[in-house]
């Protein structure tokens, strides 16, 4: 007796609607909550953008000398790994711009804050934001704010002052901007001052130690916390040296006595405090999760929601680190904390492509890399996979596979069968075996387990089993 089916399918597998559409077509027709507003009398973005190409404009003319001179083949531009500018490439700009080293050093500082020029190394090459310049308001004023947050690094800080200090007023300094936006207007310095001396007792009360040991003399009692120290050293210095920094990257004006912000410092402390007031209605709660946990946490979400989620989880810690705790969910082992994690840092945009980039370095990484890449330079995502090869987009589609087989249902790893780019079910099996994905054998034998044609579950297992066995 002879089956009816076919022992060899040539069954077409097309190419769907992303399984995403419907929901995100139903996120999109929801009323959504209107984008909050600046103050009144905050300049328009592109007048803002203005200003800060105006305050970059010195660091901008460094970065375009870099991209002409220091492209691949030139002399090294650093000198010690350390993104500092080497003698030879600081002489060599000074002549070609008619300035100084020491200015052509500030500028070179100026640029690498604010995104303008990356350094891997001894290398040097033009930072994404630098490509965008003339024509995304939005980039220069992320620049921007990227310098503003490193003001810290702007100015030589004061000596003979312990770091704990310089970190305490570090600190202590994003409640001044506040004060002085909410003054709306020139603040005395001496009741900055007084603000700044609050804010740093505060800071030491709150990491006021214990001590638990027995006192000599006395016996042991419950142990009682040690006062706060007073403010001992003078603040006075450390807060000019604060202002003057603030002032160098634009953020605020500072003369006879007293300072005030500028429009662009105004607007950079709005965006920090809404950034704030997003991180608190946390739709779902993870804001003070791990990244890996953050994302488990949304894998169950719709995607606007997911969206709102990561950027709540974004907006209450640093960008670097940030990243970084989303590449390292990436390296583990669940496929679907991979998706998620790159579906996050779609959230960061631009400050994340360095590590993303670093991470085309790794097989497991590439593919997600290589897509993400591809949309940050303007690529339509429905047609980002054309960037990946043969290899790449079978890999790409195994691990998909996975993170299916491992949280979703049978129905769905069907539906995923339909994406793969082989023509054929033979042609998607010898790819599949030959990829070399480490859940191979999983996503075959769930795949088999999962379609009701016997003959098509046949041929997957007898793949499954190859694969297994190194045949």
């Amino acid at each position: 007796m002879t089956s009816r089916i076919p022992r060899d399918s040539r069954l077409r597998l097309v190419r769907p609607r992303p399984l995403a559409a419907a929901p995100a077509a139903i996120e999109q027709r929801r009323a959504r909550r209107p984008a909050p507003r600046p103050p009144e009398g905050t300049p328009a973005p592109a007048e803002l953008a203005g200003m800060a190409r105006s305050v970059l404009a010195a660091a901008a003319r460094v970065a375009r000398w870099a991209d002409r001179a220091l492209g691949p083949g030139g002399d090294s531009a650093t000198a010690d790994g350390k993104a500092t500018l080497s003698d030879a490439t600081a002489r060599r700009a000074a002549d070609a711009l008619g300035l100084t080293v020491d200015q052509v050093c500030a500028d070179w500082d100026t640029a690498r804050l604010a995104g303008l020029i990356e350094v891997h190394g001894d290398s040097a090459r033009p930072g994404w934001r630098l490509r965008a310049w003339d024509r995304d308001d939005s980039a220069v004023l992320r620049g921007w704010v990227a310098l503003c947050d490193a003001w810290s690094l702007a100015c030589p800080e004061p000596e003979d002052y312990e770091p704990a200090a310089v970190a305490e007023v570090v600190t202590a300094m994003p409640q001044v901007l506040s004060f002085l936006q909410l003054s709306a207007g020139p603040v005395p310095v001496p009741q900055l001052l007084d603000l700044l001396a609050q804010r740093v007792t505060e800071l030491r009360t709150e990491r006021c130690e214990v001590d638990y040991g027995p006192r000599p003399d006395t016996p042991a009692v419950a142990p009682e916390p040690r006062p706060a120290p007073a403010v001992d050293a003078p603040l006075r210095p450390l807060l000019d040296w604060a202002l003057r920094a603030l002032a160098s990257v634009g953020a605020l004006t500072y003369g006879d006595g007293q300072a005030t912000l500028t429009p662009l410092g105004s607007w950079a402390v709005w965006v920090k405090l809404e950034q704030i007031c997003v991180a608190a209605q946390s739709p779902a709660g993870n804001i003070e999760q791990g990244a890996e946990d953050m994302l488990r946490g949304c894998a169950r979400l719709r995607p606007a929601a997911a969206r709102a989620e990561y950027r709540a989880w974004l907006a209450a810690r640093p960008v670097g680190s940030a990243v970084t705790e989303l590449i390292a969910a990436a390296r583990g082992e669940d496929a679907l904390l991979r998706g998620l994690a790159f579906e996050a840092l779609r959230v960061v945009g631009g400050p994340a492509e360095p590590e993303v980039r670093a991470a085309l370095d790794e097989p497991t990484l590439r593919p997600y890399a290589l897509l993400w890449l591809a949309e940050h330079d303007g690529v339509d995502p429905e047609d980002a996979h054309e960037v990946l090869t043969r290899e790449e987009a079978t890999w790409l589609w195994v691990d998909t596979a996975a993170a299916v087989a491992d949280h979703g249902e049978a129905p769905l790893l069907l539906r995923h069968l339909e994406t793969a780019v082989q023509p054929t079910v033979p042609a998607l099996l010898d790819e599949v075996r030959a990829v070399g994905h480490p859940r191979t054998v999983q996503v075959l034998v769930a795949l088999a387990a999962a379609h009701p044609d016997p003959a098509f579950a046949k041929a997957v297992r007898r793949a499954a089993f190859q694969v297994h066995t190194g045949g």
